[in-house]
């Protein structure tokens, strides 16, 4: 017996499950298209389910026009309103429109009629789900020139009853006019409030800064201490003017006074005594002390009243009278001087005009004098005063403000009080009805909606569910997986062929033979599938010759089930009609399904043969179905079959099978869970895998792959490949 080596270093890869390919959808789609037409079906039918019992609905509307005028006046004024008044949006608006306070109220009016409604049957919120049956929108949004500001909201009701929607809207519409009309009330109340509780506040402040100002004046005696210090100023500047004028006189006069001294000396020697005389006379000096008095008293007058002021007059009559008196003294004194003989002489040379225009310069010079020295008290005196003034101006102006705050918000306040009720009126916002309800228009049942969407939902959760099923399913379903997978060739892709009783075409061969045509034997020939696959099949195997063609296949796969016996009985029936005499042994002695395919007797077969070591006679345990085709079933189960299989008897068996034939196909039993088809696999010249597309999975066959992987195994088959699978794998 000749033995390959073929494939026994071969590595078997492993692959794990990825994302399903995109080139894939079209492949997995149909095969799933048994699962997307079934959850399909079922919303379709849940769509047409909600469509029947779905209710036709009914739409009211009505519209409310929201403005507002803000006035400037309130805002001046500090005077709060209501609470709307410091809505500015229209967000704010319809939060206010949809607020549970204002449509509880609704609810509360609407008793009478539907004692069942609730808050929730208006806000939606007992059918999350669903759109809310009530709803505000905003239609127009204006801003005029005196800052008017206007807003048209449409507001709608769904309902399955027209009457009752139009009833809702109607007590919605009750309670927003009253809700504006308490909110003027409201606005009015607490304007009217805040002016109240103002008034005695601003009253007393008024009272308090007022008395301070009095007593600040009563203290210092000044109404403004900003004028009065200007005054002084002024009166400053005139004194230091008037100081300067006078020096300057008292400068000229002094001046005179020695040219006058100077000439009456010139003139006459007894100027000497004449002074001397008038220093001693208690009458001069006494008048001379009161025209300077008089001088004094003269100047202070002058610098608070005009000349024509009385007390300047009678002043200036009092310093006339008091001259005279003088000239009538120095008269009298240089008369006096002038009677005594021993001065006769002397006294002829003096004038009496320089002597009168002396006195009068002296009396001048007095006068200056006392003018200048009142002056220099006078701008002392300013000056001092003027220092106090800073502090005092401070003083007056950190009560003056608050004064005329105090005060001026106290007008404020009094005309507020007085125009209140018409300024709050028109602040904050006001809601009037430009539409009023209507009966509900029909809007439809969305029937057709329900159906158009369960028709469009219902294949895409199908496709959703078909994709999370293939995400999750480790079944192989592409014959080109297989070679990724193991590396190995895969030797060809078979359709679902007839399984029992059914027939593609005859085998087509004349039963000339060495045996007799029974109809028995020729109905089990007939059973044999015959399909242009299997024979290409065939021909692929009989390509690979290493170096002499295969005299004994064994075919498994990695699980039961996956129609390997099918596939055997095809190549049997592919190589008899190419005139080659086959032999098909079932050694699945666990489960044998040969017998009950070809419906023979399995009394006899593989298990006996194995046990009868004296006879060499295996044609007794043969069963011909066709001339170039007989048949060894696996026979009655043994206790032990591995001690069967793994016997010498079972080698020397078929060795002698493939002296006798000239192809021996062995159908051994599943990879995985026995040992049995390892044992036989030793014994043969090559090894085929069939594996089912759609049932054996990844692990499952890189499990079994590494099972044979040591062995001669020559490649790989895919059972039950759909077309769509033979285009992706081409």
């Amino acid at each position: 017996m000749v033995k390959t080596s073929l494939n026994q270093e071969q590595q078997v890869t492993t692959s794990a499950q990825g994302a399903v390919d995109i080139r894939q959808l079209s492949t997995i789609l149909l095969r799933r298209r048994f699962l997307i037409l079934g959850v399909s079906c079922v919303v379709m039918s849940a769509a047409s389910l909600l469509a029947v019992i779905a209710k036709p609905t009914y739409q009211s509307n009505m519209q409310i026009l929201v403005s507002s005028n803000l006035s400037e006046g309130a805002q001046s004024n500090n005077i709060p309103v209501g609470v709307d008044t410091q809505v500015t949006d229209s967000t704010t608006q319809m939060k206010l429109m949809l607020s549970s306070k204002l449509l509880q109220k609704a609810v509360d009016s609407l008793r009478s009629n539907y004692p069942d409604i609730t808050l929730e049957d208006i806000n939606g919120q007992k059918k999350q789900s669903k759109k809310a049956p009530l709803e505000v929108t905003l239609e127009e949004k204006s801003i005029g020139a005196n800052k008017v500001f206007n807003q048209v909201f449409e507001v709608s009701f769904n309902d399955d009853d027209p009457v009752k929607a139009q009833r809702i809207l109607q007590a919605l519409q009750k309670v927003y006019q009253n809700y504006n009309k308490e909110q003027q009330k409201e606005r009015l109340n607490q304007g009217l409030a805040f002016v109240n509780a103002r008034l005695p506040e601003i009253k007393k402040e008024v009272s308090k800064a007022d008395k301070n100002l009095e007593q600040f004046r009563k203290k210092h005696k000044l109404l403004d201490p900003e004028v009065q210090s200007k005054i002084l100023l002024e009166s400053l500047a005139d004194i230091q003017q008037q100081l300067q004028t006078t020096r300057a006189n008292l400068q000229d006069v002094n001046a005179r006074y020695s040219n006058l001294e100077q000439q009456i000396a010139s003139s006459s020697q007894q100027n000497t005594l004449i002074s001397s005389r008038l220093n001693q006379s208690s009458r001069y000096q006494a008048l001379l002390s009161e025209i300077q008095k008089t001088e004094l008293a003269l100047a202070k007058e002058r610098l608070r009243y005009t000349d024509d002021y009385p007390s300047v007059q009678k002043l200036k009559q009092q310093r006339q009278s008091q001259l005279s008196l003088l000239r009538e003294e120095v008269k009298t004194i240089t008369t006096s001087s002038k009677s005594e003989p021993l001065l006769q002489g002397q006294i002829v040379g003096v004038e009496p005009k320089l002597v009168d225009e002396l006195i009068l310069v002296q009396t001048t010079v007095l006068g200056l004098t006392a003018n200048e020295k009142n002056l220099a008290e006078s701008e002392q005196r300013l000056r001092s005063e003027l220092n106090k003034y800073p502090s005092l101006i401070a003083e007056y102006n950190s009560l003056l403000p608050k004064v005329e705050t105090s005060r001026k918000t106290l007008e404020q306040l009094l005309q507020a009080q007085q125009s209140l009720g018409l300024k709050i009126a028109q602040e904050g916002y006001n809601w009037q009805v430009l539409t009023e309800p209507t009966l509900g228009n029909y809007m439809g049942s969305n029937r057709l909606l329900i159906l158009v969407g369960g028709a469009a939902i219902g294949p895409i959760l199908g496709i959703l569910a078909a994709l999370i099923l293939e995400k999750f399913n480790d079944a192989i379903y592409c014959a080109g997986d297989l070679k990724k997978l193991t590396n190995l060739r895969v030797l060809g892709s078979v359709p679902k062929l007839p399984s029992r009783g059914v027939k593609k075409r005859r085998l087509g061969l004349p039963w000339n033979s060495r045996r007799s045509s029974d109809s028995s034997v020729i109905e089990a020939s007939n059973k044999l599938p015959v399909h242009e696959t299997l024979d290409m099949i065939y021909q692929n195997i009989q390509i690979l010759k290493y170096p002499l063609p295969f005299k004994s296949l064994m075919f498994t796969s990695a699980l039961p089930g996956e129609g390997k016996t099918t596939l055997v009985l095809g190549l049997v029936a592919s190589a008899s009609r190419m005139h080659r005499r086959v032999l098909v042994i079932d050694a699945n002695l666990h489960n044998p399904s040969l017998h009950k395919i070809l419906e023979l007797s399995n009394d006899w077969g593989l298990s006996l043969l194995l046990v009868d070591e004296t006879t060499t006679h295996f044609q007794d345990y043969i069963q011909p179905i066709h001339p170039s085709i007989d048949i060894l079933t696996a026979g009655p189960e043994p206790e032990d079959t591995v001690k069967l299989l793994s016997s010498q008897r079972m080698k020397e068996l078929i060795e002698l099978f493939e002296q006798n034939y000239d192809l021996v196909l062995i159908d051994a039993p599943p990879i995985l869970g026995t040992v049995d088809a390892r044992i036989v696999a030793s014994f043969c010249n090559g090894i085929v895998m069939v594996e089912r597309m759609g049932k054996v999975t990844r692990t499952e066959l890189t499990q079994a792959t590494e099972i044979l992987s040591k062995l001669n195994l020559i490649g790989i088959i895919a059972n039950e490949v759909s077309n769509s699978q033979k285009v992706l794998a081409s």
